[in-house]
């Protein structure tokens, strides 16, 4: 009847009945049935309806799907039509993911994606994107149920670090000392036990190229001055300084992940009072504080200040010298960032909690001990508050009903991902599972799944938008109204909840996250105005507000800021991190940044920092803020400016469009906040 037909990419072939013959019969043994010849006869149905509508003219293979839905419909084939409808949506989408990989390779190919501030440019970089492009359209299509993938298309949630949901893990605190003590293989033989502190130091910084290697996300020391202290014990203070400035330089220049990247380092420390774990939280803030060859500003590693009472936090206390210095490295290099361990939440571990650079917190433990050695995040999916709110019109019970369900549906993804991750051998992650860096895994041999050991990780619900949503909900956000900051608490509070009834009723552990990506802010509010429109004070920026955050344009004076925020560092028990932003560096004025941890300590934060520009002049090397698109010094274009994004640093020219736009919001905390008064440190 028929002799040819035109497929969706233009070309014309060949018609063959047959295979509409074999599409419904597939579609009917979906559903239970058998009977091949009432495929025939139904096929010979769509002919007579082609020929009807079409005659002698060419159709396409769209226009041939169309007549056997309704051919199967109006012929009582009601769930057949079902199954072949879901078929042919199945199909399409793999089309698109296809021609969706096919652009974003093309885009790679020109200048690899900057939602990862710190992914190279290099052909190994593209070459790793391209793979991850390939990645996410293989785990959408293919093995994500389709309920979690359709959620993460449209924007609902957004399912973090796609590309690996089922190759790997997040993050962890790497056991340094057990590892150095031990000694470990990376691939190539053993690597014995380091004598000096060069050696040890040398073989911190291989250690973290190592697991960041088997991993997606950040690697971290939780205790480096208590790990390192072995190791330089006997050692003069030069030789400890020249380990640790070493490290710093490695930190900033050995690759990782196929070369596309330098290894993503935190470092925890601050609470040994030893000699020799003062003496190495000493060296490597004096390293740091130099920089890099010319004195620029390193990258890496992040260094995580732990302050605690008794210890470093007053005058008399033993490392009270090294807090000093610690906020004297904070004001001219915006690193270290600090942690404090006397919080509500941290107080019974002692000075044992860590975290990591993008503010990953991993303690409590309901398969095993509750330590932060050994373990860290398995996976997290952030929640689009905003969009909800939008949906709900202003009706708070509708709200709370709709982010009930958002709930359930990102707990059973994350169950879903973790019994993927579940299934993973130690051979396919030698050096984390294989050198025995999670805790269990040294019960495991190199063909066991892993399961036994990441139990002991967490699954972090995240979340982004709070003040977007609050404006949404009451038409103020937390900074603006007090009416809002309740609602905001309850919000989160009601997410903590029902975080914690998943825990009891998993038997995993379940964390709510504070979550960091500032890149997924921008790809929420995008889809949102798409179909929202651009409303005031919701969908006019091309970002959503960090986690809980105050917006940064908001002016707000730190101390009230602080006081704002701080109560939502108890509620996200998988991490949190608050900044006070500064015009320019603090250098000259240690007491000011004084004032802003006091304030912090007492708001009751787990973690906070300080954000100021820092720029330089690759010419010439000066340093300072330097507000024009040229050095006044020198005259040079070639000016790199650092600032803090997603809990890391980054060089500004690899931000994206939604940190550039909220970078260029951003407004100093201090003006109103600080005033210049003279703060009596201690």
């Amino acid at each position: 009847m028929f002799s040819q037909i035109q497929k969706r990419d233009g070309r014309i072939v060949n018609f063959d009945a047959t295979k509409i013959t074999e599409a419904i019969f597939a579609a009917a043994k979906a559903v239970g049935g058998d009977d091949y010849e009432k495929a025939k006869s139904l096929t010979i149905m769509v002919l007579d309806v082609l020929q009807e509508q079409f005659g002698s003219r060419l159709f396409t293979v769209e226009d041939v799907q169309d007549v056997v839905e309704k051919v199967l419909i109006e012929q009582g084939h009601a769930r057949t039509a079902k199954a072949y409808i879901l078929y042919r949506d199945k199909r399409t989408r793999i089309r698109e993911g296809r021609s969706e990989l096919m652009d974003a390779v093309e885009d790679i190919l020109v200048e690899t994606s900057r939602e990862n501030a710190n992914i190279g440019n290099s052909p190994s970089a593209k070459m790793l994107q391209i793979a991850s492009a390939a990645s996410k359209q293989y785990y959408l299509n293919r093995l994500i149920p389709e309920e979690f993938s359709q959620a993460h298309r449209s924007g609902d949630i957004h399912i973090h670090d796609l590309d690996f949901y089922g190759k790997t893990l997040t993050c962890i605190q790497i056991p340094l000392g057990e590892l150095l003590e031990n000694g470990f293989n990376n691939g190539h033989g053993y690597i014995r036990r380091p004598k000096r502190p060069a050696s040890a130091a040398a073989l911190a910084a291989i250690i973290l190229q190592s697991s960041q290697n088997d991993m997606h996300g950040g690697q971290s020391f939780a205790a480096f001055d208590r790990d390192m202290e072995t190791f330089v014990r006997d050692a003069e203070e030069e030789e400890v300084y020249q380990a640790m400035e070493a490290l710093v330089y490695n930190l900033n220049s050995m690759h990782s992940r196929a070369g596309s990247q330098v290894p993503f380092s935190s470092i925890n420390l601050g609470t040994d009072i030893t000699e020799g774990g003062r003496r190495v939280t000493r060296n490597l803030l004096l390293a740091y504080e130099k920089g890099l060859g010319r004195g620029e500003n390193p990258i890496f590693p992040n260094i995580i200040f732990r302050i605690k009472e008794g210890v470093n936090w007053c005058p008399g206390d033993p490392n009270y010298d090294l807090f000093l210095l610690a906020m004297r490295v904070a004001a001219k290099r915006m690193n270290p960032t600090f942690s404090f361990m006397d919080s509500s939440f941290n107080r019974q571990y002692g000075d044992l909690v860590s975290y990591m650079g993008c503010r990953t917190r991993v303690m409590a433990n309901v398969r095993g001990p509750e330590i932060a050695d050994k373990r860290g995040n398995l996976s997290f999916t952030s929640i689009n508050l905003p969009r909800i709110a939008l949906k709900s019109q202003g009706n708070i019970g509708k709200f709370f009903s709709e982010l009930d369900k958002k709930l359930d549906l990102v707990i059973s993804q994350l169950y879903h991902r973790f019994k993927v991750q579940s299934r993973l051998k130690v051979k396919d992650m030698p050096f984390l599972m294989g050198q025995h860096l999670y805790l269990d895994s040294e019960t495991l041999g190199p063909d066991d799944i892993i399961e036994r050991a990441i139990v002991h990780g967490t699954l972090s619900v995240g979340f982004i938008g709070l003040a977007e949503a609050l404006v949404a909900l009451v038409g103020h956000h937390h900074g603006e109204s007090p009416e809002a900051q309740e609602l905001g608490l309850e919000i989160v509070r009601f997410m903590r909840k029902k975080i914690d009834e998943a825990v009891s009723e998993r038997n995993l552990n379940y964390t709510l996250l504070a979550t960091p990506a500032e890149g997924l802010s921008g790809r929420f509010v995008e889809k949102d105005r798409a179909v929202f429109g651009r409303i005031d004070g919701i969908t006019d920026r091309d970002y959503y507000t960090n986690s809980f955050h105050v917006p940064v344009y908001f002016p707000i004076s730190f101390y009230d800021k602080i006081m704002i925020e701080g109560p939502y560092h108890k509620l996200t028990n998988a991490g949190h991190i608050s900044y006070v932003e500064f015009d320019a560096p603090p250098q000259d004025n240690t007491a000011a940044v004084y004032e802003v941890l006091k304030h912090m300590k007492a708001a009751d934060m787990g973690y906070g920092g300080i954000n100021f520009p820092i720029d330089y002049c690759n010419t010439c090397a000066q340093s300072g803020v330097i507000s024009e698109d040229s050095c006044p010094f020198c005259g040079s274009t070639d000016i790199r400016r650092i600032r803090r994004i997603t809990g890391y640093f980054s060089t500004v020219d690899r931000f994206n469009d939604g940190k550039i736009a909220e970078l260029h919001d951003r407004l100093s905390h201090m003006k109103n906040g600080y005033r210049n008064r003279q703060a009596k440190i201690g």
